[in-house]
C-alpha cells in the first residue's frame, strides 16, 4: 500500500489530479465556516449549544457544519441533488423529455434547466434559512427585510457554487464531485464527534462498555456495507458466429456482471435530501401546516423511518430502471447475435427484469436497514445524535460507497501507466505469505 501511494504521487497527472481534488475540497471546508453576511456568529453558537437537536444535527449532517454556523454555504449540492430528482421523476412522466435526455445535445440542454430549477429550489431553500435565523434571539447584524436578501443571494450563490467545484472535480479531479464533497462533509464531523463521545464518557453520561460493543458493531456493518458493494452475479451470454465485413468471428461465451447494488449511494442520497427539504422549509416555520409536516417528518419519529425506508428501495428500483433499462439490454444482445442459456430470445426483457428485481430488492432492503442503525443506537446505546450518525446509516453508506469508487478511479489511472493499483497491491502482498 505504501509502494502503491509512493508510486502514484510521482507521477505527474494523478498527483495533479489528487491535489486538485482535495485543493477544492479544502475551499469548501472553509466556505462552510465563513457566516452569511448579517449574522452574529456567537449568538448562533450559543443557541446551537443550548438548543441542539435532531433536526439541526440532521442537516449539519450533510453540510459538515455549516449549517450551524449560518454559512454562505449551509445548503451545500442538496438544492442541486433534489433538482435532479424531480428531474428524472418528470422524465418518466413526460416522454418528450425523456426522449430530448437521451439524445446527446438534449441531454445538455436538459442539464441546463436542471441548473436554472436548482437555483428556484435554493433560494426557496435560502428564504426557510433566513427566517430560521430570524427566529434566533439576537442572530441579525442588520434589519429583517435586508438580510433576508442578502441571505437569499449569498446562499443561492453558495450553492450553485458547490455545484461547480463539483462538476470540476468530476472533470478535472478524482471521483464523483458531488459525492466527495457530502463525504469530506461527513468526514469533517468526526472530530467534533469523538470530542461528544470522550465527554460524555468523562461525564458518565454515556456507558464504555456501550461504546465497544458499537465500535465492534460498527466495523461488522462496514465489512458487510464493502462485501454487499462488491457482491456481483453474472449472468451467461453467448454469441453466435457473425461476419462483418470480409471476417468472420467466431462463437464466443461472455456474461453481463449484475451487481447486488447496482445504484450505490445514489438511493440514500436521494431520499435522504427529499426529506431534508419540507424539514428545512417547515422548521420554526410560520405556516401551521409546512411546520406540521416538519414535526411529521422528525428525524427520530417512526413516520419519518419508514417513509425514509420506502424512499431508498424505491429509488433503488427507480434509479436501477433508468441506468440498467432491461428492454435496452435485451436489444443490444440480439442486436449482437446474442443469447442467454435457456431463454428464449423474446422473452429476454421479461427475464432481465425478474433478474434485476430479485438483485435488487435485497440490495435495497440491506441498504435501508443500514440507514436506520443510527436510530437504533440512539434508541438502545443513549447515544448523542451527531455520534450516532458516525456510526451507522446514511454516513456509513455514503463514506464507504465513495471510498471504494474513489479507489477504483485510482486503480484505473495506475493501470492506464503500468503500475498495480491499491487492490492488485494488496493482493501481491498477500500473496507473499
Amino acid at each position: 500500500m505504501a509502494n502503491t501511494l509512493v508510486e502514484m504521487f510521482r507521477m505527474k497527472d494523478i498527483r495533479k489530479k489528487i491535489l486538485y481534488t482535495l485543493g477544492i475540497l479544502a475551499v469548501t471546508r472553509i466556505g462552510a465556516a465563513l457566516p452569511i453576511p448579517g449574522v452574529n456568529p456567537g449568538a448562533v453558537l450559543s443557541y446551537f449549544e443550548a438548543n441542539s437537536n435532531s433536526f439541526t444535527e440532521y442537516l449539519n449532517f450533510f453540510s459538515g457544519g455549516a449549517f450551524a454556523n449560518f454559512s454562505i454555504l449551509m445548503l451545500g449540492v442538496m438544492p442541486y441533488i433534489s433538482t435532479q430528482i424531480i428531474m428524472q421523476l418528470l422524465m418518466l412522466v413526460i416522454p418528450s423529455l425523456k426522449k430530448l435526455a437521451q439524445d446527446p445535445q438534449g441531454s445538455k440542454k436538459v442539464q441546463q434547466y436542471t441548473r436554472y430549477a436548482s437555483i428556484a429550489v435554493a433560494a426557496i431553500q435560502s428564504l426557510a434559512a433566513s427566517m430560521y435565523a430570524q427566529s434566533i434571539p439576537g442572530a441579525l447584524a442588520i434589519g429583517r427585510v435586508p438580510f433576508t436578501i442578502v441571505s437569499i443571494i449569498t446562499v443561492t450563490a453558495g450553492s450553485m457554487l458547490m455545484v461547480w467545484l463539483g462538476e470540476k472535480i468530476t472533470k478535472n479531479g478524482v471521483g464523483n464531485g458531488i459525492s466527495l464533497m457530502i463525504f469530506a462533509g461527513i468526514v469533517a464531523r468526526i472530530p467534533s464527534a469523538s470530542y461528544t463521545m470522550v465527554t460524555s464518557v468523562a461525564h458518565g453520561l454515556m456507558n464504555p462498555i456501550a461504546i465497544i460493543v458499537v465500535v465492534i458493531m460498527f466495523f461488522f456493518v462496514v465489512a458487510l456495507v464493502v462485501y454487499e458493494e462488491k457482491g456481483q452475479r453474472k449472468l451467461p451470454v453467448q454469441y453466435a458466429r457473425r461476419v462483418v465485413g470480409r471476417k468472420m468471428y467466431g462463437s464466443q461465451n461472455s456474461f453481463i456482471p449484475f451487481k447486488i447494488n447496482p445504484s450505490g449511494v445514489i438511493p440514500v442520497i436521494f431520499a435522504s435530501t427529499l426529506l431534508s427539504f419540507p424539514l428545512q422549509l417547515g422548521y420554526n416555520s410560520s405556516i401551521g401546516w409546512l411546520r406540521a409536516v416538519a414535526e411529521f417528518l422528525n428525524p427520530q419519529g417512526v413516520p419519518y423511518l419508514i417513509i425514509y425506508t420506502l424512499l431508498i428501495i424505491a429509488f433503488a428500483f427507480f434509479y436501477t430502471q433508468v441506468t440498467l433499462n432491461p428492454i435496452e439490454m435485451a436489444k443490444n444482445i440480439r442486436d449482437n447475435g446474442g443469447s442467454i442459456p435457456g431463454v428464449r430470445n423474446e422473452k429476454l426483457e421479461e427475464y432481465l427484469t425478474k433478474v434485476l428485481n430479485r438483485i435488487v430488492l435485497p440490495g435495497a432492503i440491506f441498504l435501508a436497514f443500514i440507514a436506520l442503525i443510527p436510530t437504533l443506537i440512539q434508541k438502545f446505546f443513549s447515544f448523542p445524535s451527531n455520534v450516532a450518525m458516525l456510526f451507522g446509516g446514511t454516513s456509513l453508506i455514503i463514506l464507504v460507497g465513495v471510498d471504494l469508487e474513489t479507489m477504483r478511479q485510482l486503480d484505473a489511472l495506475m493501470k492506464m501507466h503500468h503500475h498495480d493499483g491499491f487492490v492488485d497491491a494488496r493482493k501481491r502482498r498477500f500473496k507473499k505469505f
